[in-house]
């Protein structure tokens, strides 16, 4: 599976992952213009991609959705996202349902997709797991924390794309006003770095796994912090970095 980060932060965020002929995107939040270029950057063609898949309706992950009616693709979204999206065409939007409590799996080729709940400041946030039998990732953006129902879809995946946005102290320490500092923290805003390394702490097996620190702060962040902080909680497990797993950081 490739896995193109075209864009991740507070500026927009939009991941292809491409498995054999079929390309999905994981969010349009940057200009329609930009995804398209960013897309002929890695050697995706526009025409070739099945289906953008959103996981909630902030500007910043869907600001380039018309790329969907220009390209005739497929947009799934929660019902509840749905609320707050406009502009795709009727016969393009497409509902993550649910039965008994749990999201149905999406089929697009030979991609498994199962969306799954999120807690975030939207009307029904998700995230996704996507699988080609061969490999399995998983991609989680906003939430403000990750439950034991999280944990168990995101089990057992190759690839972790997961947000680590923010160092709580800097949070504190920042110019922001209080409100925004209580929803950052809060359950239903970002994860700290701390609370992505103890969700990875759970999932990481130790065999080889590829972590992808996404949507990091510009302002409540670094870097090197972000990173730092998964490796050594890894490495205290007794994982070895570059051996038992990977770690690259996307910022701004």
């Amino acid at each position: 599976m490739k896995i193109d980060i075209l864009a991740s932060g507070s500026k927009g965020n939009c991941i292809a992952l491409t498995s054999g002929e079929h390309t999905i995107l994981i969010d349009a939040g940057i200009a329609k213009t930009k995804i398209e270029k960013r897309l002929l950057d890695v050697g995706v063609i526009p025409h070739h991609i099945q289906a953008i898949l959103v996981t909630h309706a902030h500007g910043d992950h869907i600001k380039g959705l018309p790329l969907a009616n220009k390209y005739r693709i497929p947009v799934w979204a929660s019902k509840g996202e749905w609320q707050a999206i406009s502009g795709v065409d009727d016969e393009l939007r497409c509902v993550a349902d649910t039965t008994y409590g749990r999201y149905d799996p999406i089929g697009l080729g030979e991609l498994l997709i199962i969306p799954f709940g999120v807690h975030h400041d939207a009307y029904e946030p998700l995230g996704y797991v996507i699988d080609d039998t061969s490999e399995r990732a998983c991609v989680v953006f906003d939430t403000g924390k990750v439950d034991d129902n999280m944990l168990d879809i995101m089990a057992g995946c190759t690839t972790y794309i997961i947000e680590s946005n923010h160092d709580p102290d800097m949070v504190a320490e920042g110019e922001y006003p209080d409100s925004i500092k209580a929803r950052i923290l809060s359950d239903l805003g970002h994860l700290s770095n701390d609370q992505t390394a103890t969700a990875l702490l759970q999932l990481v097996q130790g065999e080889g796994e590829r972590i992808i620190l996404t949507h990091l702060s510009g302002n409540n962040n670094l870097p090197a912090l972000a990173k730092m902080t998964v490796r050594q909680a890894l490495e205290r497990k007794g994982y070895k970095a570059g051996y038992d797993f990977t770690i690259r950081v996307i910022s701004d």
